[in-house]
């Protein structure tokens, strides 16, 4: 499952960072790496963007950015 499929309120670990370039090198400058908890915050009602918990603090990111990042359930 992506980030973006991952509803309000759920944890998940991060298990892959799927892109190239540029866009993968942005997402892990964020703290979005393998094995990174995130609690997702909110959705924006057209959902875009997507609010997230990561590393103790909170985070934007755009609803093609979240395609890009696997998921699998938190502990």
């Amino acid at each position: 499952m992506t980030l973006r499929e991952v509803q309000p309120g759920q944890d998940v670990v991060v298990t892959k960072i799927t892109g190239e370039g540029a866009v993968k090198r942005r997402i892990m400058d964020m703290g979005i790496t393998k094995g990174t908890p995130i609690h997702v915050r909110k959705v924006a009602p057209l959902g875009d963007p997507v609010e997230l918990t990561v590393r103790g603090y909170e985070l934007s990111i755009r609803r093609f950015d979240a395609e890009m990042v696997e998921v699998e359930a938190g502990k």
